[in-house]
């Protein structure tokens, strides 16, 4: 598992989904730990324009246009994440990394 990486998620907590994709974002230090969960931020169709969102797609390994939102994360357990879906580029990477940072008010 790595930063980045996106992974289907069954029943994901309160979510109304059955369903969603989920970007890792916990930094690899942590991920590579024996703690049993990492943060993950949600991936939605639907785009709000948001600077806390991050386009992804096709090319990420996904059905069609969605974002990831940084303003939404999750604790979610390493099991969960069993259906790896695809990963973020080094580009998408960056846009994650100013997305968390605007989320979280970091400068």
């Amino acid at each position: 598992m790595k930063r980045g990486d996106l992974y289907l998620v069954r029943k994901p907590g309160q979510d109304a989904k059955k369903q969603r994709v989920f970007a890792v974002v916990s930094r690899q230090d942590f991920i590579d730990t024996r703690f049993s969960t990492v943060i993950c931020a949600p991936v939605y169709s639907r785009r709000l324009g948001l600077s806390t969102e991050v386009a992804v797609g096709i090319a990420e390994g996904l059905k069609g246009e969605c974002a990831i939102h940084a303003d939404a994360l999750a604790s979610i357990p390493k099991s969960m994440l069993t259906d790896y879906v695809g990963s973020l580029g080094p580009m998408k990477l960056a846009q994650l990394d100013q997305a968390l940072r605007i989320a979280l008010a970091v400068e």
